[in-house]
């Protein structure tokens, strides 16, 4: 087990514990435009350098949530479950009308889902999410975690936001992270994670997850900056890069922990040359995989 210590100088930061290698978001802060890239990339189009540019070029244990699974890997996280949740699917811009339906979230109705944002040069969120949640699947899988994504590039468009929710309660999820990247204005940069606050309104009752969704978000935040080296947002949290809410449905109707991490603005220039980047895209998905890995080793 080892300690991280998040630098003193990060205003409002907290000490967390981290353990080993370390939607819905519907642009909080003013969304940028939806992503260009097709629905499925191709090998090398999606600034991925062609790497898990498919389910089927990988191995080891988990699916997505329509695919088969494979043959479960001994380690640390054996007969643990962990559904990772790829923000936004770069086909929802050519399903406008699907995604625009309204879907119930308890305290509301909202959106099925949206296109997502994208840097200014075009690479879509969709693109950055699922390709960091693969890299982080294939990390989990490795300490022996049985893995499901939501999507794999392997649907048309969605899944709609309460979709999402459902499929990590019908796994019964230890663990569900739901990967975005933010649309807010140049300037405001860094990550933060998104909790559930308590709501308990028509489907929707987080009660339960709310204290276990916390030390969850808590020790991803801090996993996080140790493998990134990202700082948290100046824009959101106050400098802890922790945000609460009640508005999201993926949040609201789950029944196992969950949080959602933006993991940098793709709107502000210093932000999107890390999310393009292959090499940084590895080490955030490192600080998913090491923050949920600290997570259920606790629990």
């Amino acid at each position: 087990m080892a300690a991280v210590v998040v630098p003193a100088a990060l205003a409002g930061w907290i000490v967390y514990g981290v353990v080993g290698p370390g939607g819905e978001d519907d642009g909080a802060t003013a969304p940028g435009p939806s992503g260009s890239s097709s629905a499925r990339p191709s090998p090398g189009t999606d600034g991925t350098d062609g790497k898990d540019a498919s389910p089927e070029a990988r191995s080891g244990a988990g699916a997505s949530a329509t695919g088969a699974a494979r043959p479960a890997l001994t380690g640390p996280l054996s007969g643990k479950v962990v559904v990772l949740d790829p923000g936004h699917n770069n086909g929802n811009r050519l399903h406008t009308t699907e995604i625009g339906r309204q879907v119930d979230v308890g305290n509301g109705r909202k959106e099925c889902d949206t296109t997502g944002t994208s840097t200014n040069a075009g690479y879509a969120e969709g693109s950055f999410t699922l390709d960091v949640a693969r890299r982080a699947r294939e990390l989990l899988e490795q300490q022996g975690a049985k893995v499901t994504l939501t999507q794999d590039g392997d649907r048309p468009w969605g899944p709609c936001v309460d979709e999402r929710a459902r499929i990590g309660n019908a796994a019964e999820a230890d663990a569900v992270v739901s990967v975005h990247a933010d649309g807010a204005g140049p300037g405001q940069r860094g990550f933060h994670v998104i909790l559930p606050a308590p709501v308990h309104a028509g489907k929707a009752d987080t009660r339960e997850i709310t204290g276990p969704s916390k030390e969850l978000g808590e020790r991803l935040a801090g996993a996080f900056v140790k493998e990134t080296g990202s700082a948290p947002s100046n824009y959101i949290g106050g400098g802890t890069g922790l945000d609460v809410r009640e508005d999201l449905g993926g949040l609201n109707l789950s029944r196992v922990p969950k949080v959602f991490i933006e993991c940098g603005n793709m709107r502000d220039a210093q932000d999107a040359a890390l999310v393009t980047s292959a090499a940084w895209r590895q080490k955030a998905a490192s600080g998913i995989a090491g923050g949920i890995a600290a997570f259920l080793e606790k629990s």
